[in-house]
């Protein structure tokens, strides 16, 4: 049976044009919107019009005081927020549109009116802080996310999964007190931002709700798929939110310029195959996706399309028989750190 799948997509994410260099380009998306019309895509999925973030829902994470910076940069040239981001006369309204849209699904996937969703947005948002823009982010929106889902349609436990080669450093201070958001984050060790250790586990009641699994260079389809299963299952299944976020980054793609690890869309499926099964397992399938890194525009392309194919159940990875053929010695290192970190808070079977 298909399901059905939502996509935020629209134009004023592509004018949000951070200058030359910047990575973050509009054929991020371009690349993206174009592969939905291939043979194999359309028809399968539901539009979901994006629309602007309120400043109340902006407010909910970050501060009236930063609101206020970014808002100033509207109709201005190149700005720069930070060294490494900058905004345009545009990126106002796209980061509002950006925030909006990933909202409006969540919205919709709560009241059952979509499975799931998958917000093909940018400027991307995990490395956005409450008062602070960086990493090319300028509003967080999977931490608005939940915190919208929260305060605004009353869901109570948030599992948010970063699969991002980069740590969302925003994202984890956004909860890392917070007992009623789990955050689950695997990315490459010592790159940017250079936070994300496995010793960061969280603060006060937080205590274990912020799992990291700084991961070293050349995993792989296998071995991604296999923590997933490992480590990501039994502690979603003990935690049993009520809604899944995830930080979509595909900069993981052995083929993607910012990191150096071995993943192809193949790898992708099969994560997303396991996430789905925790969430219909948890939460009634009901899960968003939101768009982080993922710079080869090809390996992007082909690597969202097949984790929108096993969202929408038109295709179902064999996830047991991937996870089967991972190095064992790589697996055991990060299932080994993470369980002397967190066992007492999780019990992993």
């Amino acid at each position: 049976m298909i399901l059905k799948t939502g996509i935020v997509k629209g134009d004023i994410f592509l004018k949000h044009i951070p200058g030359n260099g910047c990575p973050d380009t509009p054929k991020r998306l371009t690349s993206l919107y174009s592969m939905l019309n291939d043979s194999d895509m359309q028809g399968n999925f539901v539009d979901v019009r994006p629309q602007k973030a309120e400043k109340e829902e902006i407010l909910l994470f970050h501060s009236p005081e930063y609101f206020a910076k970014i808002a100033e940069t509207k109709g201005k040239k190149l700005i720069a927020l930070t060294a490494d981001t900058h905004a345009c006369e545009d990126t106002f309204d796209a980061a509002l549109y950006a925030a909006g849209g990933l909202l409006k699904s969540i919205s919709r996937v709560a009241a059952k009116d979509l499975d799931n969703a998958f917000a093909l947005i940018r400027p991307p948002g995990h490395h956005a802080e409450k008062s602070r823009a960086m990493g090319y982010c300028l509003f967080n929106h999977i931490a608005l996310g939940a915190m919208f889902a929260q305060k605004i349609l009353k869901l109570g436990r948030i599992l948010i999964i970063d699969w991002d080669i980069h740590h969302g450093n925003g994202t984890q201070h956004a909860f890392e007190r917070d007992p009623s958001v789990l955050f689950f984050s695997i990315h490459q060790a010592g790159l940017f931002p250079g936070t994300g250790t496995f010793t960061e586990t969280g603060l006060g009641k937080g205590e274990g709700y912020t799992i990291n699994l700084p991961i070293p260079k050349g995993y792989g389809d296998a071995e991604y798929t296999a923590i997933f299963e490992r480590l990501l299952a039994p502690v979603a299944e003990q935690f049993a939110p009520e809604l899944i976020l995830v930080s979509a980054g595909f900069d993981t793609h052995k083929d993607d310029p910012m990191g150096s690890m071995l993943m192809t869309a193949s790898g992708f499926a099969g994560m997303a195959a396991s996430i789905k099964k925790i969430a219909d397992k948890v939460c009634g399938g009901k899960m968003v996706y939101s768009l982080e890194g993922g710079y080869n525009c090809d390996a992007l392309s082909e690597a969202v399309k097949a984790v929108l194919k096993e969202m929408a159940g038109i295709t179902c990875c064999d996830v047991s028989a991937m996870a089967a053929k991972a190095n064992k010695k790589k697996v055991d290192y990060v299932v080994r750190r993470c369980i002397d970190v967190h066992r007492h808070v999780w019990n992993f079977f």
